[in-house]
This record gives C-alpha cells, sequence and structure tokens, in this order.
C-alpha cells in the first residue's frame, strides 16, 4: 500500500484563533479547499466541509458524546477518525489530519501528484 503524503498548512496560533462555535465546530478555508475542524476531547479533527449526503455544512452539526460529527441535514453520523459513516447508511466523508504544534494549528493536504508512487 502507497503512503500518502501531505503539504501541511497552517491554520491558526492556537486552538481560541479558530474560533469554534458552542458545538466546537469551525468551517476554514486552506489551500483553496474548505474545511471543517472539530474538538473533541482536547483534540482537533478535520473532515470535508459538505456531508456526501445532501450536502449539508458539517460544521453546523455537532460532535456527539462518543466523537463522531453529525451532519445538520438528516443527522447521519461520521467517524471523525477514520471518516466511515456510522449509522448505517454508507457514505464516506473525507478526513484531513490535524496537528497541533509547538508554533501553531497545521491541517495536511494529501498530495495528488502523479508521481507519488515513485517515492
Amino acid at each position: 500500500m502507497l503512503e500518502k503524503t501531505y503539504t501541511w498548512h497552517k491554520l491558526a496560533e492556537s486552538v481560541e484563533e479558530l474560533q469554534l462555535s458552542a458545538a466546537g465546530l469551525v468551517e476554514v478555508e486552506i489551500a483553496g479547499k474548505k474545511i471543517c475542524i472539530g474538538l473533541h476531547n482536547a483534540v482537533l479533527h478535520g473532515c470535508a466541509a459538505k456531508c456526501p449526503h445532501a450536502g449539508g455544512k458539517m460544521s453546523e452539526g455537532y460532535i456527539d458524546a462518543i466523537g463522531n460529527i453529525v451532519c445538520p441535514v438528516h443527522r447521519y453520523k461520521f467517524s471523525l477518525q477514520k471518516g466511515r459513516n456510522i449509522s448505517g447508511e454508507g457514505y464516506f466523508l473525507k478526513i484531513f489530519p490535524v496537528q497541533q504544534r509547538p508554533d501553531g494549528i497545521f491541517v495536511g493536504i494529501e498530495e495528488n501528484n502523479l508521481l507519488n508512487w515513485l517515492k
């Protein structure tokens, strides 16, 4: 299996700078992509900004007690670790890795380079 290669983009200096909603979510735009950032149990997660089912804005949803992000439109639930739809509908939500480092918060965007297989 090929290892994924990411380009890391700085989102913010701190969690406070992200201006998360009361539900712990915010939509950001970085490298031409809209991404939903969520905070659960002091860990940041990143996923696609829109639900793959009906296009609901994930940042308008919430994170349930066990750490799944819930779409505001039809309440479909997705794992923030794997992107798998856990409420049974069979959809997959794109996941973006997020790192909290001493110099800020970064999100990884997968490189879509045809030459990645050479690495």
